[in-house]
């Protein structure tokens, strides 16, 4: 199936998310789409999926033009989208989810869960998916979850598949596994729209590429020929910097520092087993390590998000242990969480709203008993300019933001203000290079000012270009440390460590393995 976009506007009010687009998806091959975050990637694409309805321009699949009146429309079309947020119910089976809405029935229009099981497994074996179809959703990793959401645009005969920024949540082996069931669809003549900020994955798994900046289509080219600076520029109109300027750090008193903590988990199973760890003034310590390892729980107990079952917790000199969330961010303790819609915002409240969720009670946004939002929204609107949030007003609900604005909104409200700690986990998760650049320039600028700085990041890369120490973090345990100054750490050595192959000394937390 070949697909074509032509003229493709789309107005929200007197915002132009897409302007007089063209662009072509053919059969057989992956086209990989790059743009800003609120570039309009994802505004063009509910509308090939039939969430939305142009404005002006037409959309064709193979030479006919098509209208559409739903989603239910670009399903039946053979149009698949599966987003970057998993649309599945936990406590449902694979195969219950995969069916859900367009369940197979028999005689006396009965649920005929044999024939949906059956089908399932037939999508499964042909497409190399390896998905256990009994299991419940929240029983399986985050990598097979997105293996669930493919199954399910294929059950519905899609020969189209817009993939939604498909591995910002997985683990290296994961994209790789991910890699090859792409391929194999591709091989059996899908067409595939691939979205995503990550560059070298573009440049990997594309046989073409388009590039959308402010609404329009502003590159085209081969991934062969391209190089990762190409794309960054067509992206954001400049040269971008993938490496970040910085002084030699000047540590000074700790920080924080964990003591032998343990926590277990709501079934008593160990989480973190005796972890002690440090951060000091003026430098920034990256924790890596495979996702799913304990840096989640690491993160939750020193910002007391979790309790933990034994050990000390020292902030600044005081024993916070037991001390509350607010607590601790009355102390100067700045949190951007791995998950921001789980832990760092609320999609309903308007951004202006969640720039001050965790500190509306601050003298400077209280009028006696009541907020003043005047001065709240003349705040927000400044953060929003600084981190090029892209919004036309800050009365919108924070949910209308596209992910990566929400994830600069957080970050925003987090390093805007006074601090003494910052603990960044997944700090850049569906950020554009452009933003990345100036995120990273932010925690650095933090390093500088004083404050210790924790990196906690799935991708290596921006462990090993921000960190002046390294922690690597394997089953619950710091089983490595690395001294990174000047980027001597061993990718290599780090890499092995991160795989669970790591030095007697280093286990304990102590030493240096490279």
């Amino acid at each position: 199936m070949d697909v074509e976009l032509r003229g493709i506007t789309k107005r929200f009010g007197s915002v132009v998310a897409n302007d007089n687009v063209n662009l072509t998806i053919r059969g057989g091959e992956v086209l990989g789409l790059l743009g800003e975050n609120g570039a309009g990637k994802s505004t063009m694409m509910n509308m090939l999926s039939g969430l939305y309805t142009p404005d002006e321009g037409e959309i064709l699949i193979d030479g006919k033009k098509v209208e559409f009146d739903g989603p239910g429309d670009g399903i039946e079309a053979g149009i698949g989208m599966v987003h970057q947020h998993f649309m599945l119910v936990p406590v449902f089976t694979v195969a219950e989810n995969v069916v859900l809405g367009v369940e197979p029935t028999g005689k006396m229009g009965y649920l005929d869960m044999r024939r949906a099981r059956r089908q399932v497994e037939e999508i499964n074996e042909k497409y190399g998916l390896h998905v256990p179809p009994d299991e419940l959703i929240e029983e399986l990793p985050v990598g097979i979850q997105q293996r669930v959401e493919i199954l399910k645009v294929l059950f519905r005969s899609a020969d189209v598949l817009i993939l939604d920024e498909p591995t910002a949540v997985l683990t290296p082996q994961e994209v790789r596994e991910f890699f090859g069931i792409v391929n194999t669809l591709k091989e059996a003549g899908k067409a595939i729209v691939f979205i995503t900020h990550k560059l070298h994955e573009i440049l990997e798994i594309s046989d073409r590429v388009s590039v959308l900046r402010q609404g329009r289509i502003t590159g085209e080219g081969d991934p062969k020929t391209l190089t990762e600076a190409d794309l960054a520029e067509m992206m954001v109109g400049r040269p971008v910097s993938f490496t970040t300027d910085k002084e030699p750090a000047k540590p000074g008193r700790t920080m924080i520092e964990m003591q032998n903590v343990s926590m277990l988990d709501e079934t008593d199973e160990i989480v973190l087993e005796r972890v002690s760890m440090s951060v000091r003034s003026g430098e920034v310590v990256g924790v890596a390590g495979v996702q799913g390892n304990g840096q989640t729980e690491l993160v939750e107990a020193l910002t007391g998000l979790e309790r933990v079952a034994s050990g000390k917790i020292i902030f600044d000199g005081t024993d916070i242990t037991t001390a509350s969330v607010r607590e601790r961010h009355k102390m100067g303790m700045a949190h951007i969480p791995e998950d921001r819609h789980k832990s760092g915002m609320v999609d309903s409240f308007t951004i202006a709203e969640n720039m001050v969720l965790n500190n509306y009670y601050a003298p400077e946004y209280s009028r006696g008993w009541a907020i003043d939002w005047n001065k709240v929204a003349e705040t927000s609107a400044r953060y929003c300019v600084e981190f090029d949030v892209r919004t036309p007003s800050v009365y919108l609900p924070g949910g209308s933001l596209s992910g990566g604005n929400q994830q600069k909104m957080v970050v925003a409200r987090e390093l805007e203000r006074e601090t003494k700690l910052v603990i960044a986990s997944q700090p850049t998760r569906g950020v554009d290079v452009g933003s990345i650049e100036y995120i990273h320039e932010r925690l650095i600028q933090a390093r500088d000012e004083g404050d210790g700085v924790l990196i906690v990041s799935s991708e290596l890369d921006e462990v090993l270009g921000l960190s002046d120490r390294i922690y690597v973090m394997y089953d619950g345990r710091i089983v490595a440390e690395f001294d990174n100054t000047g980027g001597k750490a061993d990718r290599n050595a780090v890499g092995l460590a991160m795989a669970g192959a790591h030095n007697g000394d280093a286990a304990t937390g102590e030493g240096d393995a490279a």
